[in-house]
């Protein structure tokens, strides 16, 4: 698990200063994933950790979908999944959304601007009840401007679990 926190770290540093997650790194995690459950439970080990990881990227694809969540950002919760108990995956998609709830909230808070976000969102869904589909949320200059990065939340909800919270 040092070894994953040690990734996430280095992927907290592309994505605050770049706002990308390079494929390299997260392929490295991945492989480093794989072998690492192959060697510490044998072929059900990895069967675990492409579990782990598969379901996290399903539950996320929805979000990619519409433009609320990145590429890099669902890929590295998928690998970083794969890294905990099959049971625990849930725990850790929850614990971390909600550390990044909180920091939206703060920096809607400091840039004074909820008001406006919780109107963008409500029209939003306004929009997509009216049209009966999904349509992506929102434009990619608001996205690249206003979002948040995952990476620091995805650490944060590791370094909860390492400290027993779930």
């Amino acid at each position: 698990m040092l070894s994953l926190c040690v990734f996430l770290i280095i992927a907290c540093v592309y994505d605050y200063r770049d706002r990308r997650i390079p494929n390299g790194l997260v392929g490295l995690m991945a492989v480093y994933g794989a072998v690492w459950g192959v060697l510490s439970r044998g072929i059900w080990g990895l069967c675990f950790w492409l579990g782990g990881t598969a379901i996290m990227m399903a539950l996320l694809y929805p979000l990619f979908k519409i433009g609320s969540v990145g590429a890099g950002d669902v890929k590295l919760f998928g690998v970083t999944a794969g890294y905990l108990p099959f049971k625990k995956v849930l725990f850790f998609l929850f614990f971390s959304l909600l550390v990044a709830a909180m920091i939206s909230l703060m920096k809607m808070w400091k840039e004074k601007n909820f008001s406006r976000r919780m109107r963008y969102l409500s029209d939003y869904f306004v929009t997509v009840y009216r049209n009966g589909r999904w349509q992506m949320y929102p434009n990619k200059e608001d996205r690249h401007r206003e979002g948040i990065c995952l990476s620091g939340p995805i650490l944060i909800g590791i370094l909860l679990y390492l400290g027993g919270v779930y």
